[in-house]
């Protein structure tokens, strides 16, 4: 059996910090990942490999213990898989089997990593019972994008985890970065533990039109300058599709207008909405014709006279 350099694996000296081993694998990981190297073996061998070495590596009581591996490997391996090194030297902690990238393309360990947290080394320490006692799955961890239509709606994304295909669904009215945990579709567990919880954080992605803050939303309407003075009906841009809306007379530029219940559903009620605020933006005529400009200056002239004599 092969002994692993895990350090090696990751490109990170043994005097490296916990951070630096994190980013140090986030880089490979996301370099080798199966979603980007579909079909590619080698690839595929390099990402298990990553994410094993950080299983341990990520793990600052599993990094100890595989520190203290390495004085004595080779006694390992010429005891024929027995360390007969003093008591309670080998490898202690919980085993859990899997990585957040895991969910997405990783699969089982190497037999040495079995070898030394499932049983072998450890358990002639005395640390471990048959295979492993039982400890819970690790969790894992993924992020999910969608629109802000879909975060509205409610809406669904399939993914591979641990080599099945699982449907995460989220409510309307989900926020960006909001959590959500599915239970038990984690890592699995060892010894007959409980399997870990999937964590997915929800990323909604910015619209182009609509600015969310909590449940409300905001968006701007372009309204010319003459049903801005004498009042009328504008369409404006709902998160559902067009409205009506009633534009009073003598509105101001940068006058903000509420439509109750036309923003988000407010998540776990359905029922109940945020609301739309609508900034008028007053556009001012450009390129006036001759009469046009006559009859502007009139209106000032009229305006004018009206104000001099209040």
């Amino acid at each position: 059996m092969e002994y692993k350099d895990y350090y090696k694996i990751l490109g990170v000296e043994k005097s490296a910090s916990q951070a630096d081993i994190k980013k140090a694998y986030r880089a490979l990981a996301k370099k080798f990942h199966p979603d980007k190297t579909k079909g590619d073996k080698a690839a595929e061998e390099k990402f298990k490999d990553i994410s094993e070495a950080y299983e341990v590596l990520g793990d600052e009581q599993k990094r100890k213990q595989y520190d203290e591996l390495g004085a004595n490997w080779r006694q390992f391996q010429q005891g024929g898989g027995q360390y007969r090194g003093q008591p309670g030297g080998g490898f202690r902690g919980s085993y859990s089997q899997g990585d957040a990238s895991d969910m997405f393309g990783g699969s089982g360990f190497s037999d040495f990593f079995e070898q030394f947290f499932g049983g072998g080394f450890a358990q002639q320490a005395g640390d471990f019972r048959g295979r492993g006692r039982a400890t819970k799955g690790q969790d894992y961890e993924g992020e999910m994008a969608i629109s802000l239509q879909e975060a509205y709606s409610g809406t669904s994304r399939l993914l591979t985890v641990n080599g099945q295909q699982l449907r995460i669904t989220t409510k309307p009215g989900v926020a960006d970065g909001q959590v959500l945990r599915i239970k038990g579709k984690g890592g699995p567990a060892v010894g007959g533990g409980v399997p870990g919880d999937l964590f997915m954080r929800v990323l909604v992605q910015p619209h182009p039109n609509f600015d969310r803050q909590g449940d409300d939303l905001h968006t701007k309407l372009n309204l010319d300058l003459y049903t801005a003075i004498l009042g009328g009906d504008a369409e404006v841009d709902t998160i559902t599709g067009k409205l009506k809306l009633k534009i009073p007379a003598g509105t101001q530029n940068g006058k903000t207008l509420r439509l109750r219940g036309k923003g988000m559903p407010v998540y776990g009620k359905p029922d109940q909405h945020g609301d739309l605020y609508v900034k008028i933006e007053v556009q001012l005529p450009v390129h006036l014709s001759d009469e046009e400009r006559s009859l502007m200056l009139q209106l000032r002239d009229l305006h004018q006279r009206k104000t001099a004599n209040v």
